[in-house]
């Protein structure tokens, strides 16, 4: 039996899956969020893994909108933990998530007007960032507990932010699981904590017979637990590339 954990992926690629995060994965990290962009190369990438392999797509906190503008649509891609989906051109919500809307709005409104431009609003969540401003970081999780109690909603911590979302039943671990229906291998390469529930639901699929691969990007972010789960550690979003042509069937270029 070959060591190789990615061997099942190569062999039959029409029966197997490739799932990523996007900030830190395929996006180096920046300060201003709306300035992130894949790393180049990683466009093309997942399109011709998409004419290869049976589901290719990115499993996100981002707008669906978002990643649509920055991926194209020729890919499988989830916005909001799974609150959103784009499935072979078609947009999908999560069942009971439009009701929350006016919720989140009005939630909007109280985070602006007490944090300002640090607010993110997207839809059916909203993002609280401090990454230009850590000393923040505690105000804003009092605020985020408070408001969740106010509002229902429930909150996530995520890169240098705290988020709200409706409380629905949707994480990467349930997208990765959902995903996953009649195929033999399914990987997910991650870097934060967010994309541990992503490692949550490939443990499931394993328990069930399935050949999946958790793959941590390191970074100087990434936490330790995360790293510890992997079956595989790549070095940045650059090392999550090279795999991802590695698995295209194509070396990446050298830079």
């Amino acid at each position: 039996m070959s060591s190789d954990p990615f061997a099942p992926f190569l062999a039959a690629p029409e029966r197997a899956g490739v799932l990523s995060d996007f900030d830190g994965t395929l996006a180096p990290i920046v300060d201003d969020p709306a300035a992130a962009a894949p790393l180049p190369g990683v466009v093309d990438v997942l399109h011709r893994l998409a004419e290869r392999y049976a589901v290719v797509g990115v499993v996100s906190g981002r707008p669906l909108s978002y990643l649509v503008s920055q991926l194209g649509e020729g890919l499988w891609l989830s916005g909001l933990y799974g609150l959103e989906t784009l499935d072979h051109g078609r947009s999908i919500e999560a069942a009971g998530s439009a009701e929350w809307r006016p919720v989140v709005d009005q939630a909007v409104d109280r985070a602006q007007a007490e944090f300002g431009e640090a607010v993110e609003p997207k839809g059916l969540s909203l993002t609280v960032h401090f990454r230009t401003r850590p000393e923040l970081g505690p105000a804003i999780r009092r605020w985020a507990d408070a408001e969740a109690v106010r509002s229902g909603l429930v909150v996530r911590p995520a890169k240098a932010s705290f988020e709200l979302h409706p409380p629905v039943t949707a994480d990467k671990g349930t997208v990765v699981q959902a995903v996953a229906a009649g195929l033999s291998a399914l990987c997910f390469l991650g870097d934060d904590v967010g994309d541990l529930s992503a490692f949550d639901g490939l443990d499931r699929l394993a328990e069930a017979g399935v050949h999946t691969v958790k793959v941590a990007v390191s970074t100087t972010e990434a936490p330790a637990v995360l790293l510890e789960r992997a079956d595989v550690v790549v070095d940045g979003p650059a090392g999550a590339l090279a795999l991802l042509e590695r698995l295209a069937g194509q070396p990446a270029a050298d830079t």
